[in-house]
């Protein structure tokens, strides 16, 4: 006979996994074409030489190392690699740039020395308030790069301040993070279907 605490956390499993299932629906619904048109945004970007430049904190930037890994190795297809750099990798340049400029700074100091007009500055933020994000986004924005910011909750100041905003709008911070990587699986999938479309057939 199974004890009731083994039956309770039975019972929180599914209804983690329903509560999970039935926001990725509402996701779907409400993000599906904001989806479409940042992955159309990075596959031109791809396409045209740029690159993208991911950043979070926390789970977030697991997450950005996470997306920056499908687009330099590969998704779904076998194809050539393409250009994608996680901004919360480097621990001398978080570290000397959080003490030399405040932690406020460890983000947009990056994107002045590898953003170039053109690239994509993607900002992910489940409470879409993180100073860091907002002060990236800005400086992306400043210097011609197109952003894309993901967020939670009500979206935030970053909601406002990229060119594509895609919100998960729960204020569970898990759940909010789970739809934030299936978000960026699709993104990649799409962009990755449109660069190969792009490019020119293999000889026979």
């Amino acid at each position: 006979m199974k004890s009731t605490s083994t039956e309770k956390a039975l019972a929180h499993i599914v209804s983690s996994f329903q509560e999970g299932a039935d926001l990725r629906l509402k996701v779907a619904r409400e993000c599906g074409p904001a989806i479409v048109e940042a992955a159309s945004l990075i596959a031109a970007c791809l396409q045209a030489g740029g690159k993208i430049l991911f950043c979070g904190n926390g789970g977030s930037a697991a997450d950005s190392q996470h997306l920056a890994a499908e687009f330099v190795g590969r998704f779904i297809k076998d194809r050539i690699a393409l250009p994608a750099i996680a901004l919360t990798a480097d621990t001398s340049i978080l570290t000397a740039v959080g003490n030399d400029y405040g932690f406020e700074h460890v983000f947009s100091r990056q994107i002045q020395a590898l953003g170039r007009p053109g690239d994509v500055a993607v900002g992910i933020s489940t409470s879409g308030q993180s100073p860091n994000i907002l002060a990236a986004m800005r400086e992306a924005r400043r210097r011609g790069l197109k952003t894309i910011g993901l967020a939670g909750k009500d979206g935030g100041v970053l909601a406002n301040c990229v060119d594509v905003s895609i919100v998960v709008t729960s204020t569970n911070t898990a759940r909010i993070q789970e739809c934030h990587i299936t978000i960026g699986h699709l993104i990649c999938e799409l962009a990755e279907m449109d660069v190969l479309a792009a490019l020119p057939s293999p000889p026979r």
